[in-house]
């Protein structure tokens, strides 16, 4: 292990022997630390959290502090962070609340750029791509492989679905589905269709990217059929499509109501 002689490291943190810790760094106590995760100088990373594998935390980034809720008096709540993260400097990272999940969960091979906000109870899962300055309030969740721009914040309790791409300096408010391109700010946010350069990327096949090509099309530009219709006729035309499947029932699901505006 390799703590610098600057760096302050709590007597009940628990780091992995290979764990780098660079200078003026600070490891609170009820941290655990993963092999090969290296802390860059002057980061501050408290507990209770556990950060594994390969991780990296930039210079001044402040990772499993007290979530910025008026009702939290101090409970042991959580940060849980999994493998092969990338998270830059000033980044800003809470634990949960009480009143929520209890605990920030991040998955794996996320790169989370500089000045960006995680709050308390976020659900992200792999392959999320955070730019500078994006903003998470709590209880947000993030499906896989979703891109979020820079300046971009997005309200409590909105769910980011998988392979979405929302544009910089966007202002999100609700749901976002999965699979598609959004950008603007509140009342001016819209959906411009689906993200066929971003689900290429991701190794989708033409088959499964035209038929939500297809879907998107009943859903947004259907102007006749109300939004429960819609979605019947998607899963009666593409319901053996796992995909659109997924996106059907993210539509159901949705509590605080799903993105419908489209670029005229």
């Amino acid at each position: 292990m390799a703590v610098h002689q600057t760096a302050v490291v709590d007597k009940s943190a628990q780091l992995d022997s290979r764990v780098e810790v660079g200078p003026y760094a600070v490891i609170g106590a009820d941290v655990n630390i993963g092999a090969h995760t290296k802390v860059e100088a002057h980061a501050v990373v408290s507990g209770p959290s556990t950060i594994g594998e390969r991780n990296l935390i930039g210079s001044f980034a402040t990772v499993g502090g007290a979530p910025q809720d008026v009702n939290y008096k101090g409970e042991p709540t959580e940060l849980i962070i999994g493998d092969d993260n990338q998270i830059r400097e000033y980044a800003s990272i809470h634990r949960g609340t009480p009143g929520g999940k209890q605990k920030t969960v991040i998955g794996n091979h996320c790169l989370m750029m500089a000045y960006i906000h995680i709050a308390h109870d976020c659900q992200i899962a792999d392959n999320v791509v955070m730019a500078n300055l994006a903003t998470l309030a709590g209880h947000v969740q993030v499906g896989e492989r979703a891109a979020i721009g820079g300046l971009v914040a997005i309200h409590q309790f909105c769910r980011i679905g998988a392979f979405s791409y929302i544009g910089g300096v966007s202002g999100i408010g609700l749901d976002v589905p999965p699979y598609v391109i959004v950008a603007g700010i509140r009342d001016a946010t819209r959906v411009s269709g689906i993200n066929k350069v971003g689900l290429r990327r991701s190794g989708f096949s033409r088959e499964v990217i035209s038929n939500l090509d297809a879907v998107f099309r009943i859903i947004y530009r259907s102007p006749n059929l109300l939004l429960k219709d819609s979605l019947e006729l998607a899963r009666k035309e593409f319901g053996d499509c796992d995909e659109v499947q997924y996106m059907i029932e993210f539509f159901e699901a949705s509590k605080r109501g799903v993105i419908r505006r489209t670029e005229v």
